[in-house]
């Protein structure tokens, strides 16, 4: 399931290492946003680095990491022609004072993408023309080769759902759930390391069709880096089974072989304490573990639509 819709951030008892580059004077800052813990419509300036993918109408999420270039998800594009960029949005109808709109001209996917088993779901789009930052409109900053994100900590995600109008942006809280404990509920060669998982066990929150290519976002100090970006999941907000992330820290090398200005900003984030999923292979084999003939088909989609999940809110688009 793809996660176009729903959106997850991360709280923070996490500790981070600032890097030089050129765009972390102005990553991750979100003036308008005071909030510890998660709500439903997200206020105005909130999360400045959304963005709507839109043709006829928004297909998919994406975030902003400078001033002309869109990280998102690989499998929300085959061609990116005709596909509109909305930043400063807060409601997919009605008025929206803040926004901007930019074309693509150019979409880079992830050489190793594999649409089948969503490994390396990672994509970036270049902007017709930069932007110019505000309280609305800001990039996020990115993590660095070896950030740590340990079960548990808490993570917010952003999109919009497909409500009744005026559909504004929506926002969830969920908890990272640690690659081991996830590969019980998946099977063990669904989830790779290139992935990072988050939702409630007891399911009822998590991203849903139309938040795919959105970020999952945590909150370090003053700044919020973006740990994941929405690729799949089984339908949404099932129990056990969260929802599953491309794990943006593996892309630093990537992501910056293919912007070689204005560089985005990425920042190591490190999670404090012991990571409860280290020690989870004998509970997950003991009790949990799902059976492997369960096949990537039967049950993984990929989250292109618009749908929040919280609670129990219907999937239907």
């Amino acid at each position: 399931k793809s996660k176009s819709d729903c959106l997850i951030l991360y709280s923070f008892f996490l500790i981070s290492i600032p890097e030089n580059v050129a765009q972390l004077s102005d990553c991750g800052l979100a003036n308008l946003n005071t909030r510890i813990v998660g709500g439903q419509d997200a206020p105005a300036g909130f999360w400045p680095w959304q963005v709507s993918l839109q043709t006829s109408s928004h297909f998919c999420g994406g975030s902003l990491i400078n001033n002309q270039w869109v990280l998102t998800a690989a499998h929300c594009f085959k061609s990116a022609s005709g596909v509109n960029v909305v930043l400063g949005l807060q409601t997919l109808q009605g008025s929206n004072p803040n926004s901007v709109s930019r074309t693509v001209t150019s979409l880079i996917v992830h050489p190793d993408y594999n649409s089948v088993t969503a490994d390396n779901d990672i994509a970036l789009l270049q902007l017709s023309s930069p932007v110019t930052f505000n309280n609305y409109i800001t990039p996020v900053c990115l993590p660095s080769t070896g950030s740590s994100f340990y079960s548990g900590v808490n993570t917010w995600v952003t999109g919009w759902v497909s409500l009744p109008a005026p559909q504004n942006l929506q926002e969830v809280q969920v908890p990272i759930v640690g690659n081991r404990q996830c590969k019980c509920s998946y099977g063990a060669s669904s989830i790779t390391d290139n992935m990072v998982c988050a939702g409630l066990l007891e399911g009822g929150k998590d991203s849903c069709q139309g938040d795919s290519g959105g970020p999952l976002v945590i909150k370090q100090n003053n700044r919020w880096i973006q740990a994941g970006v929405v690729s799949f999941g089984k339908d949404c907000a099932l129990p056990n089974y969260p929802g599953v992330y491309t794990r943006v820290s593996q892309y630093q090398t990537w992501i910056n072989t293919q912007i070689t200005t204005n560089q985005p900003g990425f920042i190591t984030f490190t999670s404090t304490g012991t990571d409860s999923d280290l020690s989870y292979w004998l509970t997950c084999l003991n009790s949990l573990c799902r059976s492997n003939f369960y096949s990537y088909y039967s049950f993984n989609h990929s989250r292109k639509a618009v749908h929040k999940v919280e609670e129990s809110v219907s999937r239907n688009i």
